[in-house]
């Protein structure tokens, strides 16, 4: 009896082993902006593109005059920072995508009103 739990136990090991990394690699990771990065008129740097819950979008700029505010679709709307937003200034920023609606600013005055601005939304 001893043996079979043993053989069960290696079978579910190896499952997961084979099922883990193939969930894994159907994330994809975007550059926003693409090669320009994140910077002005970036608002319409979605369209035409599929995102997937568990996706990483790539935010790339100079955080000497730029930066990242997750927002809410108000926040989006208006161009304001929301009380508890998270700001990202590390110029790298790598940000997984959740379900649904997803909104980022640049809150440094004018530029999300420059279009430095980004609606996505994840599957």
């Amino acid at each position: 009896m001893a043996m079979g739990r043993g053989s069960a136990v290696v079978a579910v090991v190896l499952v997961l082993c084979l099922v883990l990394p193939f969930e894994m690699v159907d994330a994809a990771s975007f550059a926003v902006g693409g090669s320009n990065g994140w910077t002005f008129n970036v608002v319409g740097w979605p369209k035409g593109k599929r995102f997937k819950a568990g996706d990483v979008l790539a935010f790339n700029y100079n955080p000497s005059f730029h930066n990242v505010v997750a927002v809410d679709k108000p926040g989006y709307d208006g161009c304001k920072t929301p009380k508890g937003a998270k700001v990202f200034t590390t110029g790298k920023d790598q940000i997984k995508l959740k379900k649904g609606a997803n909104y980022f600013i640049c809150n440094f005055t004018g530029h999300c009103e420059s279009g430095m601005k980004i609606a996505v939304t994840a599957a």
